[in-house]
């Protein structure tokens, strides 16, 4: 919900702007490639959505530096949880240095009901500029969960439509650009508030969306038959070796999964907006975002790159234990097992961090108050550990669990 916490508003400063204005005279000395050159440090994969988005970024660092008319792109991304949207809208911002919020569209309602406005967003961004109107009108808002706010059909509810298609509608005005009036102290307006005007023409709108089940719609457009997949899709010797004793259970899950992985890809990637608008979001808003990104679905070894970061979980927890004064290594194929475990749990890159943490708990917790210095983790302990919180995971199901921990106290 809306922090209503209130801001100093800064004055606005008039400033002339020189249309013949060119690049060497500008502060916008970073390039496209640069900027996905910065997003492949953070962000796996998803090359075209990274070129796309880069392009869109120095466009928009072009046009609030330099007050060119250059026409303001929205971006639609696509992609299924954990693939990366609000990372990579996060990083824009970072890059462009620029105020940076995220709106949950499933808590925007329209006027009138219980729930967030839609203008909360642009208050929301003002905060984040302690309150200088000038620098919020060059932000980033990040609209996640859109797909949630798909318009519902007309058999499903008697009820008003508060969160679908009226909130698509209360959205069209102020992504396109418009002047946005929002009470000064936060909140929902009322006759006494104190109002403050936001022009929203410069303010790069980014909404990202899973959209569970578009593929069945995708597949109908193309006519993909079940005969066709089958021939395309299922490819012999597609399996890959786990690095750890399990059954055959195991080979088939990752089988599956490769298979499953492909075949969606190649549907996310064929997405268009008329898939979109079956989907329930209404044409006036896809117009207005003008560049449809799809992501891709992140592969086993896209999970494994991304444990594999310098920014990834297990180097957070090597960084803590050095502060510590000790020693933490992982084998190489820890980030083989959490990452078939987060397969088998259907969580994306976004779970990998909820299962290292959890898996490590106890050493954490242990660990500050023990003599050892160095501690060593493989596959063994991971599933272990896991398998006494799900035991029922595919993977573990000819694993025994041991009660005793297979951490040891010298790395190799």
């Amino acid at each position: 919900m809306l922090n209503k916490r209130s801001i100093v508003i800064k004055p606005k400063q008039e400033e002339e702007v020189d249309e013949n204005i060119t690049s060497e005279e500008t502060s916008v000395t970073i390039t496209p490639r640069m900027i996905k050159e910065l997003l492949d440090q953070s962000i796996i994969g998803q090359e075209g959505a990274k070129i796309e988005l880069s392009i869109e970024l120095h466009n928009h660092m072009i046009r609030i530096a330099t007050g060119i008319d250059l026409e303001k792109h929205n971006i639609l991304l696509t992609g299924p949880t954990g693939t990366g949207k609000t990372l990579l809208a996060k990083k824009l911002s970072d890059i462009a240095q620029v105020p940076f919020v995220i709106g949950d569209a499933t808590s925007l309602t329209e006027a009138g009901y219980v729930g967030d406005d839609i203008e909360s967003m642009i208050y929301s961004l003002l905060v984040r500029a302690d309150g200088d109107i000038e620098l919020a009108q060059k932000g980033i808002i990040f609209i996640d969960e859109l797909d949630k706010i798909a318009k519902k059909g007309e058999t499903m509810t008697i009820t008003r439509d508060v969160s679908g298609e009226g909130v698509q509608q209360g959205l069209l005005k102020m992504v396109e650009g418009s002047i946005v009036r929002v009470p000064e102290g936060g909140g929902r307006k009322n006759p006494t508030s104190k109002m403050i005007e936001v022009n929203t023409t410069n303010i790069l709108f980014i909404a990202g969306g899973s959209f569970d089940g578009i593929e069945t719609i995708v597949e109908n457009r193309l006519k993909f038959s079940p005969n066709n997949r089958l021939k395309q899709f299922s490819k012999p010797g597609i399996v890959r070796s786990l690095g750890f004793d399990v059954s055959n259970t195991v080979e088939s899950t990752v089988k599956n999964y490769e298979k499953d992985y492909e075949y969606t890809k190649y549907l996310r990637s064929n997405i268009i907006k008329k898939d979109l608008q079956e989907f329930g979001l209404i044409p006036e808003l896809l117009g207005r975002f003008q560049v449809l990104s799809n992501l891709d679905p992140l592969s086993r070894d896209n999970l494994i790159e991304v444990l594999k970061l310098d920014t990834s979980v297990f180097e957070q927890y090597r960084k803590i234990f050095a502060y510590l004064g000790k020693n933490l290594e992982f084998n190489n194929n820890c980030f083989e097992a959490i990452a078939d475990i987060a397969i088998e749990e259907k969580m994306g890159a976004r779970g990998l961090v909820s299962i290292v943490s959890r898996v490590l708990r106890d050493l954490r917790f242990d660990a500050p108050s023990e003599d050892t210095k160095d501690y060593y983790v493989d596959k063994g302990y991971i599933l272990n550990v896991y398998g006494k919180i799900n035991k029922d995971l595919p993977i573990l199901t000819d694993i025994e669990v041991n009660v005793e921990s297979q951490v040891a106290v010298d790395a190799l």
